[in-house]
């Protein structure tokens, strides 16, 4: 064992090399609300990876979660780890210091897990990077043979896990507040079985088969290993079929049946992060049915926390962290059926404190006039922000958000008009069926937009314009389209720069060669994998950092592994073929998604689920569970599929789950 490879050793050489980088504090731990636990034989030990810089990884919500949930078990620690920036990288490297946990300062070797956050694709190769500065080998065919921690990956990228299936043991799908717990407890049962130190080297494969074929008996656990897949002479998807009789396929996602308690006792960083804040995920879901949206898909049903659960935890966080402003998340806030109240109910408990209440995710046609009110009586500080994603009445139909321009007008006129002197407008183009004209139009309604700011405000009043490139994502209705071409993009953002400017506009664009990235990576098959090892070893990692970003890399990486990133991003799926994803159940119907995509062609809309249901396939899954914790909770009237009450939605019959399967 390499002597830097203690945490006695790896704290020595801390002290002595810290005051030489950027932001020491990023590396050295014991923040207020850390966890710290005896590393005992009989405890399981998780390390939680997010592959990015403490600095964005310490807001993630997600892995808070589960550091919150896994040292809540006395027979389990969690403890974690994030990648060094480029000058402690160099330090660790002369150094010999391997990557290290920040509560105990251990290797993430000597880890019984590794569970890692994947909510992007550009995070891939910094996935590979971490293996790398762990001293693991990069494949998890070579980690069959050694005693290295299993390594768990989760998020919203893995929907379509099938481009980092060679480097990940297990994915889990879905949500992880229970499965994190039920994997662990399969890695401990495991632990526990003897071993033998003279073992060959078959022995300690077939034992480590042992335990990926225990975990995919875990309800929405995927082990790649145990699928494989074939093509037709073009190149698409022929089928992805099982090997062992242990596993399923389809894999369906994991669905919590209700949301946990939301953490409270959040870790309070020693340096600025980027989001320095404690965050409470008020509903999870989304009914809206936005055609490019992968979370409002993927996160189906929704599921809402009580006013009072909110307003407890908030009055917790402020007593353990002594944060000034707390987030009130979810994919859509203003859809809250509560939210009136609750920002009411945060402004009677707390408004003495100047709490700064965060409220992303503004719908435009919900902020209504009571709201707006309401949120500067809380004290909410900053700008609004409101995602129109289309300029045209056409487009926004086409994408099913059809919110008028009069709509949207209205609404920024009311926020200026209450002393907001920012508001922020997203938009994207490059969508199914968009046209130059289209594209103008954001132009037209930016200034629009920033004239009824200067009726209220005068010259004070300013709108930023951000303006991302759509990407067609898995488990979506426009997963068949394709993405638009790099000079398609480059022409359509030359436009909006002549055109978006003046007193008052800001404009932000992304760069049109991270949208290749992102197209191919999430719509890749396994044989990206090969791209991904390659890409990375010419040197990409940091990819969403555009100083970092290295496009010739990944052209390298395309070129060595014989493909074409074409292949991935300009092409239109036809209604027949097989995703690489197919195998992976988002509890949303294959066919539903081609029937919405169909109409998008129409341009056609979908009404708000809570309003009309269209039987997209997630109620006849979800249902089964519900029954299980709430019995009581199933008395409603005679349902019809297409006109569901609000309040129906999380409380149908088993007859009218039928109705829907149908």
């Amino acid at each position: 064992m390499n002597k830097n490879n203690t945490p006695e050793s790896i704290s020595k050489i801390l002290e002595r090399v810290l005051p030489d980088v950027e932001r020491p504090g990023r590396y050295v731990g014991g923040e207020l609300n850390s966890v710290l636990k005896e590393w005992t034989p009989q405890r399981i030990k998780v390390a939680l990876g997010f592959p990015e810089i403490y600095d964005l990884g310490m807001p993630n919500l997600g892995l808070s979660i589960f550091y919150d949930i896994l040292n809540g078990r006395e027979d389990m620690l969690a403890e974690r780890v994030y990648l060094p920036w480029l000058d402690m990288e160099k330090v660790m490297r002369r150094e010999a210091i391997p990557l290290y946990s920040l509560e105990s300062r251990h290797p993430v070797v000597a880890f019984d897990g590794l569970a890692i956050s994947i909510p992007y694709e550009q995070l891939y190769t910094n996935v590979l990077h971490l293996f790398k500065l762990a001293g693991m080998p990069l494949y998890t065919s070579e980690r069959l043979y050694g005693n290295y921690p299993l390594v768990v990956a989760g998020g919203h990228s893995t929907y379509n896990p099938e481009p980092m299936a060679d480097f990940v043991d297990v994915f889990l799908i879905g949500e992880g507040e229970e499965a994190i717990v039920e994997i662990s407890e399969v890695v401990g049962k495991w632990k526990q079985l003897p071993i033998d130190i003279e073992e060959s080297r078959q022995a300690a494969y077939e034992r480590r088969l042992g335990l990926l074929r225990d975990l995919a008996g875990v309800e929405g656990v995927y082990v790649p290993r145990f699928y494989s897949v074939s093509y037709h002479d073009n190149g698409t998807i022929n089928g992805v079929s099982a090997t062992e009789g242990c596993v399923d396929t389809p894999v369906l996602k994991r669905i919590v049946k209700q949301l946990p308690p939301p953490v409270t006792n959040f870790i309070v960083p020693y340096v600025d992060v980027v989001h320095n804040r404690a965050a409470i995920e008020i509903m999870r879901g989304c009914t809206r049915g936005c055609r490019f949206c992968h979370a409002g898909m993927v996160t189906r049903p929704v599921r809402e926390r009580t006013v009072e659960e909110i307003t407890d935890a908030v009055r917790s966080i402020i007593k353990a962290t002594g944060y000034e402003e707390v987030a009130l998340l979810s994919l859509s806030s203003s859809d809250f059926a509560e939210i009136a109240p609750l920002v009411e109910a945060i402004n009677t408990e707390f408004g003495h404190l100047n709490l700064n209440i965060s409220l992303p995710s503004l719908r435009i046609e919900t902020v209504s006039v009571d709201l707006m009110d309401r949120l500067r009586a809380v004290g909410r500080r900053g700008g609004f922000t409101l995602a129109p994603e289309a300029a045209s009445e056409r487009m926004r139909e086409i994408i099913n958000k059809p919110v008028s321009t009069s709509q949207l007008l209205e609404t920024a006129g009311e926020i200026y008009a209450r002393g907001w002197q920012t508001i922020k407008l997203y938009f994207m183009i490059g969508h199914p069926d968009e046209t130059l004209e289209d594209v103008r139009a954001i132009a037209e309604l930016a200034k629009d937009v920033l004239s009824e700011g200067k009726k209220a405000l005068g010259r004070r009043a300013r709108l930023n314009v951000g303006v991302s490139t759509f990407v067609p994502k898995p488990h979506t209705p426009f997963q068949w389209s394709p993405c638009d071409t790099l000079e398609r993009i480059r022409e359509k953002q030359m436009l909006l720069r002549r055109e978006v400017r003046g007193n008052g506009l800001k404009l932000n664009l992304n760069d049109p060669l991270e949208t290749m990235m992102e197209s191919w990576l999430s719509r890749g098959d396994r044989r990206m994998g090969k791209v991904i090892y390659e890409a990375y070893r010419r040197g990409a990692r940091f990819d969403g950092w555009r100083e970092q970003f290295n496009f010739s890399a990944w052209e390298a990486g395309f070129e060595a592994s014989g493909l074409n990133w074409e292949f991935y991003t300009a092409r239109e799926r036809g209604s027949e073929e097989a995703f690489p994803w197919d195998h992976i159940d988002a509890a949303v119907k294959k066919t539903f998604l081609l029937e919405d995509y169909q109409w998008s062609k129409r341009g056609e809309t979908r009404e708000d689920c809570r309003d009309a249901c269209y039987a997209c396939g997630i109620l006849p899954k979800f249902i089964p569970l519900r029954k299980e914790t709430e019995a009581g909770d199933w008395e409603c009237p005679e349902v019809k599929p297409r006109h569901l009450r609000r309040s129906q939605v999380m409380r149908l019959s088993p007859v009218a789950s039928d109705v829907l399967a149908e």
